[in-house]
C-alpha cells in the first residue's frame, strides 16, 4: 500500500537525552527483554511437551504467551536501537508495521482474556458438561477467532491510515501510534474517526460483555456453592483477574494519555506508563500463571529439580575423577622416590 505523504520517515520525539546513562538504560531494557523471552518460551514449551497440560485452559494460556512474545518483539528491538541513537527516526513502512503489530497484540490479548473467562465459567458453573461443551474443535475455533477477528480489524484500520496525506512527521512517543498519525493528517479523516469509534465499541463491548457475564455467574456459584467450589474458583480465577486488571490498567492509561492533555506529568513517567502494557504484561503473565497454577508450578519445579540433580551428579563425577587421578599421581610419585 502506497502512502501519499511526502515524508519517508517519522520522528519519535519522546526519547530523552540522558547522556552516558543511555548505556545503563540499554542494558536494563535488554535484560528485561531476555527475561520476557525466556519466561514465555519456557511456559510455552512446558505446556506443549506435557500431555497432562493439554487442556483448554492451558491451550488458551499458550496462545496468550505466544501473543505476548509477538507484542514485546514489536516494540523492544526498535526501543533498544533508538536508545543508543542520537536521531530517533523510523521509516514510514516500518512505522505502520509496528502499529499493526502493537494494535493486534493489544486486541488479541483482550480477546484471549475474554475467552479464558468464558472457559473458567464453563469449568466452574458447568463442571459435569465442561468437556462436552469445551471440545478440542471449539477450543481451536475460539483461538482462531481471538486471533483472526482483531487482525482483520487492525488491518482495515492501518489500510485507512496509510494513504492519508500528512502535514507533519513528528510523533510524541517512543513508538508509532495510529492516533497521532491520524492527528497529523491534512486530508479528510471522517472515515478514520468513524471506523475508530465503531472498532473500539465492538472490541470493548464484546470483551466486557463476555467477562462480566462469566464472572457474574462464577460469583453466583461461589456464594451458593460448596467450599470446594469456592476454592477451585479462587485458585483458577485469581491469576486471570490479576492479569486482566494489570493489562486494562496499562491500556486505560495509554488511551487517556493519547486523548487528553497529560503534559503535567513528568516525561519519564509518561514514557514508562505508555510502555506499561507492552512490557509489564508479557513480564508478569508468566510469573502470575506459573506461580499460581499448581500444575504448571509443579512441572517447573520438577524440571529445575531434575536439572539440579544432573548438575550435582556431573560435579560429583568430576570430583571423583579428579580424586582418582590425584591418588594415581600420588602412588606414582611414592613409587618413584622409594629406593
Amino acid at each position: 500500500m502506497t502512502n501519499s505523504t511526502p515524508f519517508t520517515q517519522f520522528i519519535l520525539d519522546a526519547y530523552l537525552d540522558v547522556g552516558l546513562l543511555k548505556y545503563l538504560v540499554f542494558i536494563t531494557v535488554m535484560c528485561l527483554y531476555i527475561v520476557i523471552i525466556v519466561s514465555n518460551v519456557l511456559l510455552i514449551v512446558v505446556i506443549c511437551v506435557n500431555r497432562s497440560l493439554h487442556e483448554p485452559m492451558y491451550f488458551f494460556l499458550c496462545s496468550l504467551f505466544v501473543n505476548e512474545l509477538l507484542g514485546s518483539t514489536a516494540v523492544f528491538p526498535l526501543l533498544l536501537t533508538e536508545i543508543l541513537r542520537d536521531i530517533h527516526t523510523i521509516p514510514v513502512s516500518f512505522c505502520f508495521l509496528q502499529i499493526f503489530s502493537i494494535y493486534s497484540y493489544a486486541n488479541i490479548e483482550l480477546c484471549i482474556l475474554a475467552a479464558m473467562s468464558y472457559d473458567r465459567y464453563l469449568s466452574i458453573c458447568h463442571p459435569l458438561q465442561y468437556h462436552t461443551n469445551m471440545t478440542s474443535t471449539k477450543v481451536a475455533v475460539l483461538i482462531a477467532l481471538t486471533w483472526g477477528f482483531p487482525v482483520v480489524e487492525v488491518g482495515v484500520m492501518v489500510s485507512l491510515s496509510a494513504p492519508l496525506h500528512l502535514c507533519g512527521n513528528v510523533i510524541p512517543k517512543v513508538y508509532c501510534d495510529n492516533y497521532y498519525i491520524v492527528k497529523l493528517a491534512c486530508s479528510d479523516i471522517t472515515v478514520n474517526n468513524f471506523y475508530g469509534i465503531v472498532y473500539t465499541v465492538i472490541i470493548i463491548c464484546s470483551v466486557l460483555s463476555v467477562i462480566i457475564y462469566s464472572y457474574s455467574k462464577i460469583l453466583k456459584v461461589c456464594f451458593s456453592g460448596s467450599k470446594q467450589t469456592r476454592h477451585k474458583a479462587v485458585s483458577t480465577c485469581t491469576p486471570h483477574i490479576v492479569s486482566l486488571l494489570n493489562f486494562c490498567f496499562g491500556c486505560c492509561f495509554e488511551i487517556f494519555q493519547s486523548r487528553f492533555n497529560m503534559t503535567y506529568l513528568p516525561t519519564v513517567l509518561r514514557v514508562f506508563l505508555s510502555l506499561y502494557f507492552l512490557t509489564c504484561q508479557p513480564l508478569f503473565s508468566p510469573l502470575i500463571y506459573g506461580l499460581n497454577l499448581t500444575k504448571i508450578r509443579n512441572i517447573c519445579k520438577s524440571i529445575f529439580c531434575v536439572n539440579r540433580m544432573f548438575y550435582n551428579l556431573s560435579v560429583s563425577a568430576e570430583l571423583g575423577s579428579n580424586r582418582h587421578r590425584w591418588l594415581i599421581s600420588a602412588s606414582v610419585l611414592c613409587c618413584s622416590v622409594t629406593p
